[in-house]
């Protein structure tokens, strides 16, 4: 037996059983796999003119159509739903804006009233003193008038 190895029954054991302890892991890997991934057409624009069958151009044409109509759907309806995001933004940020306005308009009418007060302070303390003058100045030429 020059040349020869013996290996025991236990590794020879091993190493018939080995590719068969791997089979179960190997086809549940396969089953999980979806079909659409196994699939070898990958959706995208193809370019058609290579085919020379008139029915192969055809069909390469028609998924060049289909694959743009779904893209086109896809953005359009990605596109509307960021659309009536900024028209509900919109709406809130109006509602605010009012709602400001009518802040604004509060504290400068609150302003006003302070200051229209005071306006009308000012010209009743002006006939105030008026008022105390005119006596005297009454009394002033009778003075004058009983001097004579």
């Amino acid at each position: 037996m020059i040349g020869r190895i013996v290996l025991a029954p236990a590794v020879v054991a091993s190493r018939v059983l080995a590719p068969l302890a791997l089979a179960p892991s190997v086809l549940a890997s396969l089953i999980l796999i979806p079909a659409s991934s196994l699939a070898q057409d990958v959706p995208g624009i193809e370019i058609c003119t290579a085919e020379k069958a008139m029915e192969r151009r055809t069909s390469c044409l028609q998924s060049n159509i289909d694959f743009l109509q779904t893209t086109i759907k896809k953005l359009s309806a990605d596109h509307q739903q960021k659309i009536d995001a900024a028209k509900a933004q919109i709406e809130a940020l109006k509602a605010t804006v009012i709602s400001l306005q009518k802040t604004v308009n509060d504290l400068q009418a609150s302003q006003k009233k302070p200051a229209e007060d005071v306006n009308k302070a000012q010209p009743a303390a002006k006939e105030a003193p008026q008022a105390k003058d005119a006596p005297q100045a009454k009394v002033a030429p009778a003075s004058k008038e009983g001097a004579k």
